[in-house]
């Protein structure tokens, strides 16, 4: 899509996320970090602020959000953190893996298959308006990884459930609104319930010019979710027995391992997906996610293995 026929096109634009919405609901499948990977960061009192604008889809791409499930779970030999094949609707190890402990009747099984279930991460362009601990960052920009909660808030702002709201596509640039991201510490996890979206506005004010040099300068998003970005099952499947069936625990450094928790892991070009650097030794410690976004879709997804 062109910028002018995306300016033109706002409203069908709009109707067509929706209709995503809907596929999303009826579950349709379709440091270390990244330098194209933002994330937040906390500041001294344990808090974290940023004002971000989710971006439209990449020229040739329909939706403005990547979705890509992926499991972290520490065995006997170390974390696995991979990627699911299950993302491009294909058979994955550690899923059978779990399909099989679910239906076994054990209770035990059942929460060994609960600690070893695949989450849900979606990523996005955004545009970084504050950073405020990070202010190199603001005026670019970037792909963000985020989970249900955020996920909802976009749902929320483009569906909103009370008459008197209007609907807005927070990834318009011209309709749109800019995201106050507000992160709490609660019970050890990021609680993100504060956050917002603001009035809607043009991005940063800025004429069509300004607008189509940020639209160019996007990262594909089907891009990451491509086949050949995953690993083969046979090399997960390798992985994963490798992780259960050794008996040598890799060592965490205590003062560094609170700080590893919240990196994201980087983007593998040769091997595929968002994977720890040291995946295949040394340290290797599992990005921590928000209690919501750990929560993302256990019951649907254990509910689906118990009927298979």
């Amino acid at each position: 899509m062109t910028f002018s026929s995306l300016k033109r096109d706002s409203a069908s634009a709009f109707e067509k996320l929706t209709k995503e919405l809907e596929k999303v609901a009826s579950g349709d499948k379709g440091s270390n970090r990244d330098d194209n990977l933002w994330k937040p960061e906390m500041d001294k009192s344990g808090n974290g602020y940023a004002v971000i604008r989710f971006l439209p889809a990449p020229d040739g791409e329909d939706i403005p959000w990547a979705k890509i499930f992926s499991h972290a779970f520490q065995g006997p030999g170390g974390w696995y953190i991979e990627n699911s094949l299950t993302t491009i609707g294909k058979s994955d190890p550690v899923g059978d893996m779990n399909r099989e402990l679910w239906n076994s009747g054990s209770d035990r099984d059942k929460e060994t298959a609960r600690k070893q279930k695949r989450k849900l991460s979606y990523y996005s362009n955004i545009y970084v308006v504050q950073d405020p601990l990070h202010p190199e960052n603001e005026g670019k920009v970037f792909l963000y990884k985020y989970g249900k909660k955020i996920h909802d808030k976009i749902v929320e702002a483009m569906q909103p459930a009370f008459a008197d709201e209007t609907p807005i596509n927070p990834f318009d640039f011209w309709k749109g609104a800019n995201f106050k991201l507000k992160i709490r510490k609660l019970d050890g996890y990021w609680n993100y319930d504060k956050s917002e979206f603001d009035s809607p506005s043009t991005l940063g004010g800025f004429d069509d010019t300004q607008l189509e040099s940020i639209y160019k300068s996007q990262n594909s998003l089907a891009e990451l979710a491509a086949a050949d970005k995953f690993k083969t099952y046979e090399e997960l499947e390798k992985r994963m027995n490798t992780v259960l069936n050794s008996k040598k625990t890799p060592r965490i450094d205590p003062e560094t391992a609170e700080d590893e928790m919240f990196e994201a892991p980087k983007f593998n070009t040769s091997s595929g997906g968002f994977n720890d650097p040291d995946i295949t030794g040394g340290n290797q410690v599992v990005p921590q996610m928000s209690a919501e976004e750990s929560e993302d879709d256990a019951m649907s997804y254990f509910a689906r293995l118990a009927e298979e």
